[in-house]
């Protein structure tokens, strides 16, 4: 879309877009039957009939129009029956150049698959009226906490380097088995690549691309609560590695084992909190902390969680001193 054309939303959805590859369709709408083969050609065509197919200029792409190389669309993803998703995120922080959201389980950060209005950036383009809003970075659907966006393209690649550079510190808790047989804290290497189901991921041999140090928090009878610091960003890299060590993280069902598909069980969230972010403002060199409000666990009763038990010991997690502290 060019610079001077306003971004494109409806009902605070944002549109996807899509260039038309090299091909020999006649028009657009064969093109884009051809790029999403599970959308049906009558719905690209009503689509089409509404003026919700848009090119790079925001006017709407007619069915005949001609296939042309490289021609910018834009489109709305639809959910015929959406089920909504019952809890809200929190805004914690906002300015003109930063949105810090704190994320519940259960709620995507981007529209994808059967989740389109029911996602943490299109309730905040409408609630926040700003179509412009951008996450920099993702937590799964199933993880709760802190998720960081921009809401204004003037200064967002600044704060998109902060994720790229890896000058940026997350830390995350989980609930999960104990690993007693660990010294702590444990650094866990290794090189992670899609599995055979196209949604998960494993650990394969070859040159390590992903790295996390786990703390051990407290240490419960029937679970432990543990620090998870990545240094990169790789998808599930959290579950994948806890899985792999043997203790995989309650609450989830792909990994180490694929559960069978089930709909959503609110009473067992994901144990996963994505409880920290840590940064030197890249416009004023400020150190800057951000805390999510939420905890794990929690009432055993709504979390499908066993009663703790008494804690064993604590082990004090890495101390911070002298940012700027958002709780």
């Amino acid at each position: 879309m060019r610079s001077d054309t306003p971004l494109l939303s409806r009902d605070g959805v944002p549109a996807s877009t899509v260039h038309l590859p090299r091909g020999d369709w006649t028009t657009v709408l064969d093109a884009l039957c051809a790029r999403f083969p599970r959308i049906a050609r009558e719905a690209w065509r009503d689509r089409m009939n509404r003026g919700v197919v848009l090119d790079a200029d925001g006017q709407p792409i007619e069915p005949q129009r001609a296939y042309r190389f490289g021609l910018c669309v834009h489109y709305f993803r639809e959910v015929p029956a959406e089920t909504p998703i019952p809890f809200e995120a929190t805004v914690l922080h906002r300015d003109e150049h930063l949105v810090i959201a704190d994320k519940p389980h259960f709620l995507a950060v981007m529209p994808a698959g059967v989740h389109v209005r029911e996602t943490l950036l299109t309730r905040l383009i409408e609630r926040l009226d700003n179509p412009h809003l951008v996450p920099l970075h993702r937590i799964d659907r199933g993880t709760a906490g802190l998720v960081m966006l921009s809401p204004n393209p003037k200064t967002r690649a600044q704060y998109q380097a902060l994720f790229r550079e890896q000058r940026i510190r997350k830390h995350y808790e989980a609930l999960a088995p104990a690993l007693p047989q660990l010294s702590f804290p444990h650094v866990r290497y290794s090189r992670i690549a899609s599995a055979a189901q196209f949604f998960r991921m494993q650990e394969v041999a070859g040159t390590p691309n992903s790295e996390t140090t786990i703390d051990a928090l407290e240490r419960h009878a029937n679970h432990w609560r543990y620090a998870l610091r990545p240094r990169t960003g790789r998808t599930h890299q959290l579950r994948v590695h806890l899985a792999a060590l043997g203790a995989g993280i309650l609450g989830d069902r792909l990994y180490p084992e694929l559960q069978a598909r089930a709909p959503d069980d609110y009473t067992r969230p994901l144990q996963l909190l994505a409880r920290a972010l840590e940064f030197a403002d890249p416009r004023t060199g400020a150190p800057r902390r951000f805390e999510s409000e939420r905890r794990l666990g929690g009432d055993a009763a709504a979390t499908g969680l066993p009663a703790p038990g008494p804690v064993e010991s604590i082990v004090p997690g890495e101390g911070h001193s002298g940012p700027e502290r958002h709780k």
